[in-house]
């Protein structure tokens, strides 16, 4: 059998037209007969690149020949083209300005996985987080309309990004944009309609001309001044006509005209169509575009998931570099203990937000299909769902990441919270994520979830700790509880067989010391037991509690850790508002400041912190073992002769 390969052209001329074109405007100075060959080169480029640094490579492969279609036609960075997500924008970076970058992607100080504003003028919003680019380029439309500017804006969106409610809520306010707004559906799950072929472009085409549009909007009106009876009719007999045809009620219904389906990788169907789009007098228009994740690259097509994110690989046989092993990732420890409690509790059940796989929810579904619930891109809804099923007697466990609860607060607050109902939210990817960067980080679920009534906060230490807090969630039925773990691996520490309830708002001391207290939350334990063998090496004995809960608190053990201790440090992978601020009310709620006691707490910087390795972020944050020891040593005063000035 022989390997699969890199696109190959070797009917193109010699020199590479891709090393022609830095901006759009060079691409618009190609003939159209060109086209083929720049899109060629430009999946050539993106594969090679995305090998060596690794991302999101499918969906990228399946928007080459939109986006140079999107950018021939459309005059960017005047008209504004919003990415929806991001990960399709690995292409439109190349052709605008970037290539001599686009091997630094996701890598410390390089390009971003996603769009970003600060990168490139053809960056105009930036995305990461699904279903926010109808908005974005409604606002972008409608602001020209009002400074009387010519630009459009234009929003390429997936359909299962379209399966969320933000999208349907832009929608619905789009007439104000006229025909400023064009919606561009990628569709490659063929999750809306079958594949199509040149009839269907013949018809996209004809559909979206001038002709078809003018002789349309005379039907229209010729409509309006029959009697009201017959003006219905005809509107009904128009709309539902072209819908049964081409899927397109929908979308008229909200006051879309819309265009499609057409084939997303024939270049010849896809210019005519977006040229009458944007020159169309009537709008906003969708265009729904049909294309194949992971196009033009076997490996990609021939894998279940298209390659959707890749670690670097080998451009010849698509085979990926394998991690170095080593210790269970935290998901999959979360997975495998819910589908633990599932097997002792009918009563149990799981619901992820279109992210069955990266929760571990996959495996819980395969054991438990009908307790698992994968309501797609709809973070609100999953919590209310959950919220039902706990008010109807379920044990709902809702995975969410912590950067995608997000955008469900208000329900957490008001379907949650106020009613006390027991959901167990289970809270991935909890402090920073490396090269996913600020959007993706999991900085303030501590902040957002400590601070409301009823709710319980828990953060795992370690893999055995999860374990024994998601037997903890599982148990709890007084109200909401909360659990939050980081991406990757663990320590590598032997898994319970048996998992504990935990007491709810108590601590743990894994070290005893007796002049400097760290209290730790989550995955800097490991950090600050670091920490605590410099500090003793230099003769200041050190106590490292893992506090376990960051609401409610343990008073107790905080009381005494600060009765006997000269400086108490906490240390939490979150922002400011978390675990810290609640010692410190505490504390100063006591009095138990006035006696001169050193309190410092440690938290993430209050920055957006741009991606990088996890480790080198860390440090960044200044949350590593080097940085806590110069924390005690700075409350402590401590002098180079090595004693504290305050002592001596």
């Amino acid at each position: 059998m022989t390997a699969p390969t890199a696109p190959q052209s070797p009917n193109y001329p010699a020199t590479p037209l891709l090393d022609e074109v830095d901006t759009p405007d060079d691409l618009r100075r190609l003939a159209p007969g060109q086209l083929r060959q720049l899109a060629d080169e430009l999946r050539a480029e993106m594969i090679g690149a995305v090998g060596q640094t690794g991302g999101h490579l499918g969906s990228g492969l399946g928007v080459v020949e939109l986006t140079v279609a999107l950018h021939y036609v459309f005059d960017t960075p005047q008209d504004r083209l919003v990415w929806d997500v991001g990960h399709q924008a690995y292409p439109h970076k190349i052709i605008t300005g970037r290539r001599n970058r686009i091997r630094t992607l996701r890598q410390g100080g390089g390009l971003s996985g996603f769009t970003k504003r600060s990168e490139s003028e053809y960056d105009p919003f930036g995305t990461a987080h699904s279903s926010t680019s109808i908005s974005a380029a409604l606002g972008f439309a409608v602001a020209n309309k009002i400074a009387g500017k010519p630009g459009k804006g234009i929003a390429v969106i997936g359909d299962g990004a379209m399966s969320a409610g933000m999208a349907y809520e832009a929608m619905n306010n789009a007439k104000v944009a006229g025909n400023r707004l064009v919606v561009i559906l990628n569709d490659n799950d063929m999750s809306i309609a079958p594949p199509v072929g040149g009839l269907s472009a013949y018809l996209a085409r004809l559909v979206s001309s001038r002709p078809f549009l003018g002789i349309r909007d005379l039907a229209r009106r010729i409509s309006r001044r029959l009697p009201e009876p017959l003006h219905r009719a005809a509107k009904k007999t128009d709309e539902f006509a072209r819908g049964m045809a081409m899927g397109g009620t929908l979308f008229e219904e909200l006051g879309f005209y819309y265009v499609g389906p057409v084939d997303g990788h024939n270049l010849e169907h896809l210019i005519p169509v977006l040229e009458n789009v944007r020159d169309a007098a009537e709008g906003p228009c969708l265009v729904h575009v049909v294309t194949q994740k992971g196009k033009g690259y076997a490996p990609a097509e021939a894998a279940a998931d298209k390659y959707h994110g890749v670690q670097k690989f080998d451009v010849i046989t698509g085979e990926q570099v394998k991690s170095a092993g080593g210790p269970p990732s935290y998901t999959n420890v979360f997975a495998q203990a819910l589908m633990a409690e599932a097997a002792r509790d009918p009563a149990i059940c799981a619901i992820t937000a279109a992210m069955p796989s990266g929760t571990g929810l996959d495996k819980f579904a395969a054991s438990y299909p009908d307790r698992a619930f994968d309501v797609g891109i709809a973070e609100q809804h999953a919590v209310t769902f959950a919220a039902g099923l706990a008010a109807q007697g379920m044990r709902p466990f809702c995975a969410i990441y912590s950067t995608f609860l997000q955008r469900a607060y208000d329900q957490v607050v008001h379907d949650v919270a106020i009613q006390n109902l027991p959901v167990r939210f289970a809270i991935d990817r909890a402090g920073l994520v490396g090269a996913d960067g600020a959007t993706h980080a999991g900085s303030f679920d501590v902040t957002y979830l400590a601070s409301l009534p009823n709710m319980v906060v828990m953060a795992a230490a370690d893999e055995a700790e999860l374990v024994h807090m998601v037997h903890t969630a599982a148990c709890h039925d007084s109200g909401p509880i909360a659990f939050r773990y980081p991406r990757g691996n663990g320590t590598g520490v032997a898994l319970p067989q048996v998992p504990l309830a935990l007491e709810i708002g108590k601590g743990r001391v894994v070290r005893h010391g007796s002049k400097v207290a760290l209290l730790s939350l989550g995955t800097r334990l490991a950090e600050a037991l670091k920490a605590a063998d410099s500090l003793d090496a230099r003769g200041l004995s050190t106590t490292v509690a893992d506090l376990r809960f960051a609401k409610p608190i343990d008073e107790d053990l905080i009381r005494k850790l600060m009765a006997s201790h000269e400086v108490v440090v906490t240390i939490e992978e979150g922002s400011i508002g978390g675990l810290g601020a609640h010692v410190l009310t505490m504390a100063s709620d006591a009095g138990l400041t006035d006696a001169g006691l050193r309190i410092r707490t440690m938290r993430l910087p209050d920055v957006f912190q741009d991606h990088d390795s996890p480790d080198k972020q860390y440090d960044t944050a200044g949350l590593n073992a080097p940085q806590i020891v110069d924390t005690v040593l700075k409350a402590l005063r401590w002098n180079d002769a090595g004693m504290s000035e305050a002592r001596a």
